[in-house]
């Protein structure tokens, strides 16, 4: 199957168009978290598939996962596991995607990537699709998909971006577990559980007590700079997918306890006064994004909520007051990082890279 490049959209709804060609997929690092993710995203908007591929370390061949009602076996992936497969969705970590990446391009694939290998890369577009589906035009092969707090936070500045372009961005986030994997998600569980019991326990994932704890991102420290390389990732993929590579961007990421959803304080500096109004409106008509902003209740995006929606959280919508001259926005924002942070953006990407017959 040869894939061209329409950026018209399929529907979002479960119904599809029924001249949609159907691909052959596979999913790279199926049993992960976002492996997991991928398969109930493929399965849930319907996405025409003609057969789909699992594959998964060799210790995981074998076993079975279910899709539409089927019981598929998971394949030990390998140099010829891309063969007669149209579109490879990645998700098992950069080093898996450096290796097998080029070689199901070879094979005829169109990669999807979720890792940090190709982000930064100028022939691999970045690519939110609510955002900058347009960059996908240049793609040569492999498509990047961005950090998670990158892909949501642009949901929400994308459309005041291009009301009013942004001359820079303070951002601080509070980061679920499940971005470190679904091994740091039960270590959170279990760490929860012998708290409430009264009981010690020794984090093994994490580098510190996670249960009614939260610390700086546990991403890679650069001691010169005082910035971990998360915070590094978010700040040059925001610039990268915005379209703006000498944004100011200050930000602080830290790891809080929730399972998946990661939510953001963003302070937002305009050229001109931007009224939380004119926000408002411009947010609630977005792609992707859902307006949580009621000041009489005192309701605004919580993780809690935002887990398990395809839609962006956005509200507390107020001007900084730390800046006299009105032209910051204060906004919160929370969205699964496990959705629009990881397997939805992905298998978003992939409907738009399906032809129509």
């Amino acid at each position: 199957m040869s894939l061209d490049l329409s950026l018209e959209a399929p529907s979002s709804a479960p119904d599809r168009p029924a001249d949609l060609r159907a691909p052959v997929v596979a999913i790279v690092g199926a049993t992960g978290a976002v492996g997991v993710e991928l398969l109930n995203c493929l399965e849930a908007r319907n996405f025409p598939v003609a057969s789909l591929k699992l594959l998964a370390s060799p210790r995981s061949a074998g076993q079975k996962m279910r899709f539409r009602g089927q019981d598929l076996v998971i394949e030990a992936l390998g140099p010829d596991s891309f063969q007669g497969v149209d579109i490879a969705l990645f998700s098992a970590g950069s080093g898996v995607s450096k290796q097998y990446a080029p070689v199901a391009v070879q094979a005829g694939a169109v990669v999807v990537d979720n890792s940090s290998a190709f982000r930064m890369r100028a022939d691999v577009p970045l690519v939110v699709p609510e955002v900058n589906a347009e960059s996908m035009v240049s793609h040569a092969g492999i498509i990047a998909n961005p950090n998670c707090v990158a892909a949501i936070a642009t949901v929400a500045l994308a459309p005041l971006h291009r009301a009013h372009p942004i001359r820079r961005l303070t951002a601080a986030t509070y980061q679920a577990a499940s971005g470190a994997g679904a091994a740091a998600m039960e270590e959170l569980r279990q760490s929860t559980a012998a708290y409430l019991r009264g009981e010690g326990f020794e984090p093994k994932v994490l580098p510190h007590p996670y249960a009614f704890n939260l610390f700086s991102h546990n991403a890679e420290m650069d001691e010169e700079s005082g910035y971990n390389g998360e915070e590094q990732k978010v700040v040059a993929e925001t610039r990268r997918i915005l379209g703006t590579p000498d944004l100011p961007v200050g930000i602080t990421c830290i790891r809080v306890p929730v399972l998946r959803a990661h939510a953001m304080a963003l302070h937002v500096e305009f050229g001109e006064v931007v009224t939380p109004e004119e926000a408002r409106a411009l947010l609630a008509g977005a792609p992707g994004l859902k307006l949580v902003d009621d000041r009489a209740r005192n309701h605004f995006p919580m993780p809690s909520e935002a887990s398990g929606q395809d839609d962006v959280l956005v509200g507390r919508i107020r001007r900084d007051l730390g800046d006299p001259s009105g032209r910051t926005l204060a906004l919160f924002v929370a969205g699964d990082q496990l959705l629009k942070g990881a397997a939805l953006n992905a298998v978003q990407i992939a409907e738009r890279l399906l032809r129509r017959a």
